[in-house]
């Protein structure tokens, strides 16, 4: 009956998709901690599905000469991606973390300057310089538009959600703008404007 053929088709196993093994954060990992095994765990993961960066073995990470340590906040269960490591032997620095052919400025904030201490690394950020020119008039200029922030102060873990007062704020920029916030720094006061996420 057609009852009884619609059991049996329901019955039938389908082969299972592919399956290869991806390396995923066993524990919450911050900027800055120094990986090792016990932060990492293989799991099954589709074949046709691996994330670009992605680390098949645990070996293929982790070699026991040389140490890796983690450029970006990773949550357990996430992929640990190339990008988000450092290279073998590799120290965690601003460095390791910057585009390729950009540079880290940093530029000198205060508590309004730099929005009131909500500017977090990870951000985004347009620069402002206001300087003052003869006969006593100011203006404002926005000289860098869509910039990232890297740090503030010692501090660039990017989930890190608590506002604080800091003096510094390091960006990722062209060399151009780096030039620019310089020049800008030396003529008048920089401030900074955020960005929508």
């Amino acid at each position: 009956s057609g009852e009884r053929l619609r059991q049996m088709q329901a019955a039938v196993i389908r082969p299972a998709a592919p399956a290869a093994t991806l390396v995923v954060a066993a524990l919450p990992l911050r900027w800055g901690t120094e990986i090792t095994r016990q932060h990492l765990r293989e799991v099954e993961w589709p074949a046709g599905a691996i994330p670009k960066g992605a680390f098949a073995r645990i070996d293929d990470l982790l070699d026991g000469q040389n140490r890796r340590v983690a450029l970006s906040a990773m949550e357990e269960n996430e992929p640990v991606l190339a990008p988000k490591v450092t290279g073998p032997g590799q120290r965690a620095s601003l460095a390791a973390v910057l585009g390729v052919g950009l540079k880290a400025a940093t530029i000198r904030v205060n508590d309004v300057l730099g929005v009131a201490g909500f500017v977090l690394p990870g951000e985004r950020v347009d620069v402002i310089v206001t300087r003052t020119v003869d006969r006593g008039e100011a203006f404002a200029d926005v000289i860098a538009q869509n910039l990232r922030v890297l740090a503030v102060d010692q501090l660039a873990d990017e989930r890190s959600d608590k506002p604080a007062v800091v003096k510094a704020v390091t960006l990722e920029v062209t060399t151009a703008q780096a030039q620019k916030l310089t020049l800008a720094a030396a003529v008048g006061t920089l401030s900074l404007a955020m960005r929508s996420a």
